[in-house]
Formats: C-alpha cells, structure tokens, sequence
C-alpha cells in the first residue's frame, strides 16, 4: 500500500478537530490513531447546557482535561495537540465546531468524534486520494456502529434505506471559508458555497475504496446514560410509563434485549445485531485489551444475551432479509414502486363488496 510520506509532492496537511465531553476511556486512544496522521489535532472541551445534569459547570468530570494533559506532556513529541476551552458553558456544538475550524491551519478540515476511529490503512488511502485529486472539495464515509463490544455491530432500516450512515466529516479548507453548521456538518468556501456542492465523494465512493468510519457509539453502558442525560432528564423512576423514549429504550433494548429489532437508539425504526468479522482499527483493540486486564477502569456491557440472541438461525435469518429489503430501498425507483403496491394494497381492501362481507361474517 502507498504511504502518503511516499507520496511526490505535498503530503494533505490534515486538521482534525473534536469536540468532547467526558470522552473517557476512547480519548487517549483516538488521539493515538490519529497522531501519525495529522498535521495537527484541535480539541474543543466543554459541553452546553443541555449537559448540565453530568456536566454541571460545563466541564468533563471523567479526568477529561488531565488525560488531554497527560498527553500533551507525554506524547506530543511534534506539538500538534491543541486544546481549546472556555469558563462556562458552549452555547452549542455549532459554536464548538466553529472554534476549531477557526483555529485550524491544515488544508483539510477533518470532523471526528471522540467515539469514531478509522484504520490506520484507510487513514493512508484517504490522504493518498487527497493528494491524487486536487479538486475534491468535500468526502463523507459510511459507519460500521457497534453495540456492547468491538466484535457486535448493528444495522438498521434508517441507516440503510435513509443512508444515516452517511457521515459527512472531510472538508477542504482554506482562508475565507467558515464551517456553518453542526447537524449536518457544513462548510461553506469565501463565496458562502457548500463544499458538497462542488467536488464531493458520497459514502458510496468512499465505501467502494473500502474506507469505512468505525463507530463506536453504543459500545459502552457510560455513554448510554450520558445519552439519556443529554437528552431528557429521566426523572427519579427511568422505568415510569411516562419516562422518556430515550430512556425507555436504554432500559428495554441495550441493557436488556427485551426488543432485539430496536437495538438502534434512532428506537422508531427496526434495527439489528449482527457479528462483526472485518478489520478492526489499531487503537480499540488496544483500548478493548487494556480494558479486559484491568489496566482503564470501566463498566461493560455483558455479551451473554448478545451470544444467546445471534445463536438463533431464525434471527440471523431475519437480519440477512431486513438488511436486503433495506438495500434494496438504496435503488432508484424501488423505493416509488413499493410506495404503490403498498397505496394499491390499500386501495383493494377497501373495495365495497370485500368490505361488506367481512362486516356480514363480523356480525
């Protein structure tokens, strides 16, 4: 595989940028997968109030900011680590974007998530792309999610039919351009053009070179709870009819599979577990190891009923057809056909004299 250090020319000149809140234990190792990489890595600390409940001075309470430390004193041999914080709290992540867009100096501008790692591989075949077509202005990449543990990912309608899974996190960059929103990621050239507008590689491309961006959002209980935090205050009884759908589902489908197809916490669509036998990158089966020896201190989810649920022929089965019809939705024009036999379905139940009848045999 070509290396971008072998590479005639300029090497892509890369600013990764984070924004975190009590990204503990992933931090340290995120940062380690993307070190060699980077012409620099800006990390925006801090939270909203929204994160009030876990957060209540806007701050991590994970020792966040010591690991940030450590690392800059430890392993930051070339001073690219940037950290940038702020007394109080972030009025939201648009505005954590924008400080490190706006500190960043590299010609990319790449978005990465304390919990989203890429392999070392795909790291040097992105930057040799980059180097290879001067014109792309904009690159998004397809998540592999995972739930519980590195070796179980999820699937689901919504991150297949809707493509969700798109993730849209390399920008060029350069002076005049201003990164303009964070849902979805948007950055916009001198002339206020979205750079996907002008020379952008979809998911699909990039899925085609074999790049992918590994997910781990659901790995983890701690980042459960933190979600449900964030993003409705549970009330002292999580277990409450009234309790919120957020939390209804942590309780139902992650730490118990009480509903195994709403596994995804986007919980209105069906969703399921499969194994997962491809690459995993570097730093989380690093990450993964230290936690089993005891070395990070954090609770696990048990894999038992993951096992149990995945045994099961017919469940595996289930997920080969859901993850077909969903790809299938991925087509042009099969998404229209099947709204019409569903609409002509409909349209024959309620012809006069089928419906007579089934009322004549009702009473």
């Amino acid at each position: 595989m070509i290396s971008s250090a072998d590479l005639p020319g300029a090497a892509p000149r890369i600013s990764f940028g984070i924004i975190v809140l009590n990204g503990e234990p992933f931090l340290r190792y995120c940062l380690r997968q993307l070190y060699p990489h980077a012409h620099e890595i800006l990390v925006v600390e801090g939270g909203s109030r929204k994160a009030a409940s876990f957060a209540p001075d806007g701050h991590s309470t994970d020792g966040t900011l010591e690991t940030l430390a450590a690392f800059k004193r430890d392993e930051d041999p070339e001073g690219k680590l940037k950290v940038i914080t702020r007394e109080g709290f972030w009025s939201e992540k648009d505005e954590q974007s924008q400080a490190y867009a706006q500190a960043a100096t590299g010609d990319w501008l790449w978005q990465v998530d304390v919990d989203e790692f890429y392999t070392h591989a795909d790291l040097e075949k992105v930057k040799a792309f980059l180097h290879d077509n001067p014109d792309v202005t904009a690159v998004s990449f397809r998540q592999i999610p995972f739930f519980g543990s590195p070796r179980y990912a999820f699937d689901s309608y919504n991150l297949r039919a809707e493509n969700t899974s798109q993730y849209h996190r390399l920008f060029r960059w350069a002076p005049g351009y201003a990164y303009a929103t964070h849902r979805p990621p948007t950055v916009v050239d001198e002339h206020g053009t979205d750079l996907r507008r002008k020379r952008w590689v979809s998911a699909r491309e990039t899925e085609r070179m074999g790049v992918y961006l590994y997910h781990y959002s659901l790995l983890l209980p701690k980042q459960v709870r933190d979600k449900c935090a964030y993003y409705n205050d549970p009330g002292d009884d999580p277990t409450k009819a009234h309790a919120p759908e957020i939390v209804r589902w942590a309780h139902e489908c992650y730490f118990r599979l009480g509903h195994p197809f709403r596994v995804h916490n986007v919980y209105s669509t069906v969703s399921w577990l499969r194994r997962h036998g491809g690459t995993t990158p570097e730093q989380v089966t690093a990450m993964w190891s230290d936690i089993a020896a005891g070395r990070v201190a954090v609770d696990t989810r048990r894999t038992d009923d993951i096992e149990a649920l995945l045994a099961r022929p017919g469940y595996r089965l289930a997920g080969r057809l859901l993850t077909l019809w969903s790809n299938l939705f991925r087509l042009p024009g099969f998404r229209f056909v099947s709204r019409a036999l569903f609409w002509l379905m409909r349209r024959l139940r309620r012809v006069p004299g089928r419906t007579a009848r089934s009322e004549n045999v009702a009473q």
